[in-house]
């Protein structure tokens, strides 16, 4: 935790706050002459593995519940196929994360409503799902997905490919683009290695306006060529975004790869005063050349 909190990271329990300094109730930090202590930590918590019969049917629910006011800790949908690869599920149906925390108040009666507005999806639930180290299939999904980035050494030694990409939709949106992102990718993904490939999806941030869904792909490429198959993928992937009128990104920020579809996303004004900007503050272009702005030569 470290890390996450001295760089002041987004994390997944970002439902109602982004950022984790907005989230730190306390800390315990070790330093050369001692350890300091501050607050307690949230005691009130109350969590739930709940299931739908589809993704869509899921999503839908994940939007009332957003849109209720009941800003839970974590509120994380996760498409079938995502959970079963993770072994969280058999990939029958969808599984969502639900989770409320408080240092201030109990927090049964929220988890209680949000267990009501996902019945009406047809949602069955596992309450307490979530705690210890045998909470179910939310405690089997989130120790995947720690140990997930120490497979991808593994994984490219054989030939894998796997990566991800996230963006933002409006819900009203939303349905028509996650087809055809899925689609897109999969058709980039058979065009780059003559094979196809693996696409799902889950939301990893959610708020009243819309979803930000998280893609991931996996596909069998050729080892002589495993970069520039993940180049094309993903650009493909991008184009399809920027063109259905996605984020190119959300909480991983813009950088040098996602920076050309960044340009074609906001508005020409914009980038004139960011340029404009940037060139008063830093006449000489060398903070961080080419991330927000083309690199001048």
């Amino acid at each position: 935790m470290g890390g996450w909190i001295a760089t002041r990271s987004g994390g997944h329990y970002a439902t109602l706050y982004t950022r984790i300094d907005d989230f730190v109730e306390s800390l315990r930090v070790g330093t050369p002459r001692g350890v300091v202590e501050t607050r307690w930590q949230p005691t009130f918590r109350a969590a739930a593995s709940v299931h739908f019969p589809t993704f869509l049917a899921g999503a839908e629910a994940v939007r009332v519940i957003a849109q209720a006011g009941l800003f839970p800790a974590n509120l994380r949908l996760l498409e079938p196929l995502e959970g079963a690869i993770a072994g969280a599920g058999d990939g029958s149906r969808a599984f969502l994360v639900l989770a409320f925390e408080s240092a201030d108040h109990p927090v049964e009666a929220a988890l209680a409503r949000g267990l009501e507005i996902c019945a009406n999806y047809g949602a069955t639930f596992d309450r307490e799902a979530e705690a210890g180290p045998k909470g179910g299939a939310a405690a089997v999904w989130r120790n995947s997905f720690i140990r997930m980035p120490y497979f991808k050494e593994f994984q490219v030694a054989i030939g894998i490919l796997s990566a991800t990409f996230e963006t933002a939709i409006t819900w009203d949106r939303f349905g028509a683009f996650y087809a055809k992102i899925k689609t897109a990718t999969e058709a980039a993904i058979v065009a780059a290695t003559g094979k196809p490939g693996v696409v799902t999806c889950r939301f990893t941030h959610v708020y009243p306006d819309g979803p930000a869904p998280y893609f991931t792909w996996h596909a069998m490429g050729h080892k002589a060529a495993l970069l520039e198959q993940a180049q094309a993928i993903a650009a493909a992937a991008a184009d399809a975004v920027e063109t259905l009128g996605g984020t190119v990104t959300h909480h991983h920020a813009v950088g040098r790869s996602h920076m050309p579809w960044y340009v074609k996303e906001r508005p020409a004004l914009f980038g004139a005063a960011l340029a404009a900007a940037k060139a008063e503050l830093d006449p000489a272009g060398f903070l961080n050349p080419g991330v927000l702005l083309p690199a001048r030569p």
